[in-house]
């Protein structure tokens, strides 16, 4: 590694070589720039590493994942904004050593501080609130008469659309192909929000919001990638304290609300490190219950 360099992704491939060819390699930087390669073209990489994107200036990577046309790509900013839009948005770029193109207008003071793989559903922007609208409500019944307003909290208004009538089955699909993005703040406010919310747009733009970041939530994202409910989570801090809490105590919320308290920071102390710990099996008892984040919340 050259000095300066350092590690930042390390992404699992199929075991069987053979399907290399029907997967792509997505890489997105933090000035919000993005490019799609053939997995198969790094099927030989020797000790020495090889060129995989030429950044420009004091740019560096921040996600790289496996893909296929079929699937969506949701770039999240530390400013509190997301944009998801279809890979194949993205041309499929033969060499290795140019820059990549646009994937998100950033503002002044913002970039990009992850990048996921969503699998793309075929559901309309109808089915889709619909959808939203009666999971919520549904949680909210299960919670009791004491849920908190913000376990139903609507979309803002920019993604208000008509709800459509949904079957039984519908609902059932709709459910089963459900995903849900984690974000996180540098004062430890976090939510769980369903992708569904997500709406795709075209690549290029400045997105919706991903987080509401006013109040006691804080100014900037630290983190913001898929989870399952079985999950675990890890938190560190700048001042070096470390929190496990299990993933179901982080409540699911709009994507614009501002959460609930996951670790309570010192002053002058933020979460720098979020890291999802897979199906554990453990049963030790979480650190932190995911308690409320009282006039922090949305």
């Amino acid at each position: 590694i050259e000095p300066g360099d350092s590690i930042k992704n390390v992404l699992p491939l199929p075991e069987d070589e053979t399907t290399w060819g029907d997967y792509d390699i997505m890489f997105a930087t933090q000035a919000g720039d993005v490019r799609r390669n053939k997995l198969s073209d790094f099927a030989t990489v020797n000790r020495a590493g090889k060129i995989a994107m030429k950044l420009e200036g004091d740019d560096r990577m921040v996600g790289v994942g496996l893909c296929t046309a079929d699937d969506d790509i949701l770039l999240t900013t530390a400013l509190g904004r997301a944009i998801r839009f279809k890979a194949d948005d993205v041309r499929v770029f033969k060499g290795r050593d140019s820059t990549g193109v646009r994937g998100v207008r950033l503002q002044d003071g913002d970039e990009v501080i992850s990048m996921a793989i969503l699998g793309r559903v075929d559901a309309t922007p109808e089915e889709r609130s619909a959808y939203v609208k009666h999971a919520n409500a549904m949680r909210k019944a299960l919670a009791g008469a004491d849920a908190e307003e913000d376990v139903a909290a609507p979309a803002e208004a920019e993604d208000e659309v008509a709800d459509a009538a949904l079957t039984v089955e519908r609902i059932a699909q709709l459910g089963a192909a459900e995903q849900f993005i984690l974000t996180v703040t540098e004062t430890g406010f976090g939510k769980r929000s369903s992708a569904y919310e997500y709406r795709r747009t075209g690549r290029g733009g400045q997105g919706l919001t991903a987080h509401g970041l006013g109040g006691r939530a804080g100014t900037r994202l630290a983190a913001a990638f898929p989870v399952e409910e079985t999950d675990d989570l890890l938190l560190v801090t700048s001042g070096g304290q470390m929190i496990r809490t299990r993933i179901d105590q982080v409540r699911i919320v709009g994507r614009s609300s501002q959460g609930v308290t996951i670790f309570r920071t010192g002053k002058d102390e933020k979460v720098v490190s979020v890291e999802r710990l897979p199906d554990s099996g453990g049963s030790d008892e979480a650190d932190v219950a995911g308690e409320e984040g009282g006039e922090g919340e949305a």
